[in-house]
């Protein structure tokens, strides 16, 4: 780097670092240095200053159903609704967008497929913070084989490498309920894996606190010969469905097709649009 007619050097650089710390710590006025400099520290997480930091975590910070965590010192809020299943000609990953806390709706435009390569994808139900981080580092891992083995990962490894991770950091106070889905020479597969380190193949699932809604549609509606069109309308209709009954979910429907080409993101639906689509259609259908 030029300056005048005076090249600054790398050894300037940390000259003058050193300068700055040292006048912070003789208390110097007009510095904003940190009165100690740690360069190549590794990077950790923090964990509680107790003697057993998995037991205060399980005890104070664990992610449950119902009224388990009224003692806890912090308490999940948790409300989505995603869904993914198998078809012939691939699968389809459909979704929703609202963040809530409690009552509170803290986002109606949250992106919960996450796009970890061209063939592969994941969703996020439980914790976004959770859900988000590690699906990125996820991707992370992904390329690393990519580059190591020159070839892509399976959906299998992909999901055995996240359901490893989570195993790492069982009883930590994680919340994940993750589906993963992809294309790869096997063909279409889908896996779930959440914050247990539970990892399961399947033709279809959904998870979140609208599921129970959305598996009452695919149950009822759901076959391996759907055509693409029948496909997407029935994962539109059990997004809808689902955020009809379930406060905690609503938004926008996102909805992605994976094929043997890789993910093609569909359409970004508006639930509410899609209510006064299908109660026409249901008047319709009466009146016939």
């Amino acid at each position: 780097m030029m300056l005048g007619t005076h090249a600054i050097t790398d050894s300037d650089i940390l000259d003058l670092g050193s300068r700055r710390i040292e006048k912070n710590r003789s208390g110097g006025a007009g510095t904003r240095s940190p009165p100690t400099l740690h360069l190549g520290e590794p990077g950790a997480f923090d964990l509680p200053n107790v003697h057993n930091p998995a037991e205060f975590c399980r005890a104070n910070f664990a992610s449950v159903c119902g009224n388990k965590d009224s003692g806890q010192t912090v308490k999940f809020a948790k409300g989505t609704t995603t869904l993914a299943f198998k078809f012939n000609d691939g699968i389809i990953v459909s979704v929703d967008s609202r963040s809530t806390m409690g009552s509170y709706i803290a986002s109606g435009t949250v992106r919960k497929v996450i796009e970890i390569n061209p063939f592969l994808v994941g969703t996020m139900a439980g914790g976004a913070a959770d859900c988000s981080f590690w699906e990125r580092n996820l991707g992370t891992q992904c390329r690393m084989y990519e580059l190591r083995n020159r070839k892509r990962i399976t959906v299998a490894a992909a999901s055995k490498l996240l359901a490893n991770t989570m195993n790492s950091y069982r009883g930590y106070g994680l919340s994940m309920g993750t589906m993963i889905a992809g294309w790869d020479e096997t063909g279409p597969q889908l896996y779930y894996v959440d914050d247990d380190g539970t990892r399961l193949k399947g033709t279809y699932f959904s998870v979140g606190s609208g599921s129970t809604y959305a598996y009452g549609v695919l149950d009822n509606f759901y076959r391996p010969d759907l055509t693409l069109d029948e496909a997407i309308d029935l994962g539109k209709r059990a997004i809808y469905h689902a955020t009809y009954r379930d406060a905690s979910s609503g938004g926008i429907n996102n909805l992605y097709h994976i094929s043997k080409d890789g993910w093609k993101f569909i359409h970004a639906i508006d639930v509410n649009d899609m209510h006064y689509e299908f109660v026409e259609e249901k008047k319709n259908a009466m009146t016939s």
